[in-house]
């Protein structure tokens, strides 16, 4: 069996709608965000940085494609 060939292929990175587990805010984040991302009503940190995939600290509530 031949496998076909990708043409165009999908990028490996999508954006998450991260919830805060302290305050209940979302927010929208990049998987692969090079900074911490904060929370922009309490400040707690959401996702760190660990050179490729963002490591995510929230509840992800959903993948946004």
């Amino acid at each position: 069996m031949r496998k076909s060939k990708v043409l165009v292929p999908e990028p490996n990175s999508k954006f998450f709608r991260i919830k805060c587990g302290n305050c209940g805010n979302e927010q929208t984040v990049f998987s692969h965000s090079t900074f911490p991302v904060r929370c922009t009503s309490c400040g707690q940190q959401l996702t760190s940085s660990t050179g490729g995939k963002a490591k995510v600290l929230g509840e992800v509530t959903r993948v946004l494609a």
